[in-house]
């Protein structure tokens, strides 16, 4: 049976103590935390501050049995202090997380790569991994200069995380994926949105972070891409549905998105 894991961009509005019992009201297994927000106007919940919201989502992932599959977002910019990240991940160690999503924002590469070398050793140290999330708007933005990074960063232990709207969008071909050892891809993020020749920035951002459609609602090859990744990892389902949400509330965008993805992965039409 896969492995659903929701991702907290799916619910952002949703504090983690909260999301945790969504998810498991909704048939997930695990869940992404949001724990340092992405822009000024969307939230994160720093639960390495914020001691009392800590204690309530250990109590919901106790009582749940749902578990913390990464945590996120570390930017990779020229300001970043990796020192300063400390905190953070020993707080998804406490949580009991299993990976710390990165992203690439400083456009001097040879930093950007010993930055990356350095996160995935703090977060070694507290028994988590590293992972490297590409964006076509960003100075990594797809799945050839994702495999030059980490290998930059020279740690056998990073990872890379496959978005499937950032794969298609980014002119990634499944065929590379066949190049990369099955232990650079520990999981993945599924989404589907409508295909183009061609995006704005804008729309990137769009769907990036408001708009997405659930798996099998749209016209990304998401089965195809699944079949050359490593089998049996866990599924992610990020998929900010943002007029939904508004609309019939985020539990009801988690039920849904979850159902498309069973029904696609099962082979059946959604």
């Amino acid at each position: 049976m896969t492995s659903f894991s929701l991702a907290h961009l799916t619910v952002l509005n949703l504090p983690p103590p909260e999301m945790v019992r969504v998810a498991a009201r909704t048939g997930y297994h695990s869940v992404g935390l949001r724990m340092i927000a992405v822009t000024d106007t969307t939230p994160g919940y720093p639960l390495m501050h914020e001691p009392a919201m800590m204690r309530d989502t250990k109590a919901a992932l106790a009582d749940t049995g749902v578990r913390v599959l990464d945590i996120e977002f570390v930017k990779i910019t020229p300001e970043i202090d990796v020192a300063g990240l400390e905190r953070f991940v020993a707080a998804g160690a406490e949580l009991g997380a299993e990976h710390v999503i990165t992203a690439p924002y400083d456009p001097d590469l040879a930093r950007l790569a010993d930055r990356l070398g350095a996160i995935t050793d703090l977060s070694a140290r507290y028994g988590l991994r590293a992972v490297l999330e590409f964006f076509p708007w960003t100075v990594v933005p797809d799945l050839g200069s994702a495999v030059q990074m980490v290998e930059a960063a020279r740690r056998t232990e990073t990872g890379i995380l496959v978005d499937t709207l950032h794969f298609d969008r980014s002119g990634s071909r499944v065929e590379q994926l066949d190049r990369i050892p099955p232990a650079r891809l520990p999981f993945v993020h599924v989404c589907d949105a409508p295909v183009q020749n061609t995006y704005t920035t804008e729309e990137l951002l769009h769907a990036g972070r408001a708009e997405r459609l659930p798996p099998g609602e749209g016209g990304i090859d998401i089965v195809g891409i699944l079949r050359r990744m490593p089998q049996g990892i866990p599924v992610a389902l990020e998929v900010p549905m943002t007029a939904m949400s508004a609309a019939e509330g985020a539990e009801a965008v988690a039920l849904r998105v979850r159902q498309a993805a069973e029904r696609l992965l099962k082979g059946r039409n959604p």
